[in-house]
């Protein structure tokens, strides 16, 4: 089976397979194929690709036309979906909330696609869950922005000039970025509060050394996959009331609020951060294309509010640690294709009935065959 990897787009520095992760899908038996500078902004060389077995190609189109599978980080163009052959498989951090035209044409092209985010939240599926990887790098690198931002040192010094208090850090949200977030904020010497509608997340937050913020606003759970129910305008009323009260007296907040497939709710409004203090910094981490957590990101930005606030809109935070974001996410595809890889065939062969495979396969046999994806009628 020929697997092949594709660059990604430059603005990205990531990549989607590293050459050890590559050495792991050529011993299965499979025969794999990078594009040339496949790594080399994520710090991994061409040489490091073929000493562990697999090919450098320069010319991507041909590539794609004789691969069995592409594997990439960001979702392909529509002209490179009509490149494959049919029955190839392709794998991806796809948007599928935000690309029914892609969706379309991967059934047009016979391709069985699958959207790496959709890759059900469950025990078993943990290795292939990209996108908790991404997001536990990206909650480190959010406090490791907010302190070079900053213009205060993070953790407490008492020296013979006097003794330095602590910063605080106000982390909302305390899903896998959140609570990484605050493990590295408490690393390096910070004063950490953090505030989550599930209740049931007080203990882990106290596991780490935080206070956690509690604010009465009703009732409230979580959904099956782990993530926070939806509130309603009363409960996000009191909620902002609250938070605000913390965020005045914080150097740093980080919101992590990030709805898989809907707009980001704002969790502070322009009120709220006209409260905080001049030099305090805001690193949203729902920032996107649709907005953020707080009213005043601006996407891929950042801001300084007339008060003196530094509101950083990064859209990606999780590519500043590029080898690292590159590992997770290289490990997270070998576990994927490990797991539904047939060792006599050694070809990689998924159940159609598994519910791994019924979690995140988007189009197969030139139809698009998840119920979330199908053209309403």
């Amino acid at each position: 089976m020929k697997i092949f990897v594709p660059r990604e787009p430059e603005f990205e520095k990531r990549c989607a397979l590293t050459p050890s992760d590559a050495k792991r899908l050529i011993a299965l038996g499979a025969q794999v194929s990078v594009e040339q500078g496949l790594g080399l902004k994520s710090g991994y060389l061409d040489a490091e690709y073929v000493q562990a077995g697999a090919e450098v190609v320069a010319l991507r189109t041909s590539a794609i036309a004789e691969a069995d599978m592409v594997v990439r980080l960001r979702k392909p163009t529509a002209a490179e979906i009509a490149l494959g052959k049919k029955g190839a498989y392709h794998v991806c951090l796809l948007e599928p909330f935000a690309s029914q035209d892609l969706i379309e044409a991967f059934a047009a092209a016979g391709t069985s696609s699958f959207a790496m985010e959709m890759v059900p939240r469950s025990t078993l599926a943990q290795k292939m869950d990209a996108l908790s990887s991404q997001a536990n790098i990206a909650g480190y690198v959010a406090v490791i922005r907010a302190a070079e931002r900053m213009g205060k040192i993070l953790p407490m010094m008492m020296t013979p000039a006097g003794t330095i208090s602590p910063a605080r850090v106000f982390i909302i949200g305390v899903g896998v970025a959140g609570l990484q977030a605050i493990a590295t904020a408490k690393r390096l010497g910070a004063r950490v509060e953090a505030f989550d509608t599930r209740p049931v997340v007080e203990e882990q937050v106290k596991s780490l050394g935080a206070k956690f913020v509690k604010i009465d606003i009703g009732e409230t759970g979580q959904t099956a996959q782990g993530y926070a129910t939806a509130l309603t305008p009363e409960q996000i009323a009191k909620q902002q009331e609250g938070m605000a009260k913390v965020c005045a007296q914080c150097d740093v907040v980080i919101t992590t609020a990030k709805l898989f497939g809907r707009k980001a709710p704002i969790l502070l409004t322009k009120k709220m951060v006209d409260g905080m203090k001049a030099g305090s910094v805001v690193v949203d981490l729902a920032a996107s294309e649709t907005g953020g957590n707080c009213e005043l990101t601006v996407p891929g930005q950042e801001i300084t509010t007339p008060n003196g606030v530094l509101v950083i809109g990064d859209t990606c935070l999780e590519a500043s640690a590029a080898y690292n974001a590159s590992q997770m996410y290289s490990a997270n595809i070998a576990n994927f294709i490990d797991h539904f890889w047939d060792k006599k065939a050694k070809t990689f062969a998924p159940k159609m009935d598994d519910e791994i495979i019924k979690g995140c396969l988007i189009t197969h046999g030139g139809a698009i065959v998840s119920e979330r994806f199908k053209p309403k009628a």
